[in-house]
């Protein structure tokens, strides 16, 4: 009974294993320098995968991922600057892979936009809060006769 569960137990954590291997991919790329190591990982990481879209080149497992993985390692062990090298990728695969695009007049919308919808929902907020204000005081006044009506009605119900 004891080698079965042993048995058992081994294959699971050779499946465990495998599964923990195949889903991270695995570099095997020799930098120059460990500050190198670390900025390509950097510019990996703030690079999105043009075939995942939901991925950076770090976290996928796509053959294009790996590809431009190696690239993005090969450029900076040349010693090109991080500014060349994402130069190259966006002239190469557009600003789509870019995670955190630049400020330029076609991005305008992507970063104002939201201030902008933030702003015209508090003004339309406002607007509202203003106009159920103002006709809850119309509502509130009365003449001077329906008052005089009004004491009248609740003098007799007194009675």
């Amino acid at each position: 009974m004891k080698t079965l569960v042993g048995f058992i137990t081994a294959i699971l954590l050779s499946f465990s294993l495998v599964g923990a291997a195949m889903a991270t991919p695995v570099d095997t790329y020799e930098f120059k320098s460990v500050d190198n190591q670390k900025r390509a990982l950097e510019l990996a990481h703030s690079l999105r995968c043009p075939q995942c879209q939901n991925q950076n080149l770090i976290d996928s497992n796509s053959p294009v991922a790996q590809d431009l993985r190696l690239e993005v390692y090969q450029m900076v062990d040349a010693g090109k600057g991080d500014d060349e090298i994402i130069e190259f990728m966006t002239s190469r695969y557009g600003e789509f892979v870019l995670y955190k695009p630049r400020m330029e007049a076609k991005t305008y919308i992507l970063w104002l936009g939201p201030i902008a919808l933030l702003l015209v929902g508090l003004v339309i907020g406002f607007i509202f809060v203003r106009q159920q204000r103002i006709s809850n005081a119309v509502e509130q006044e009365i003449s001077a006769e329906e008052q005089a009506e009004l004491d009248k009605l609740l003098k007799r119900d007194d009675k």
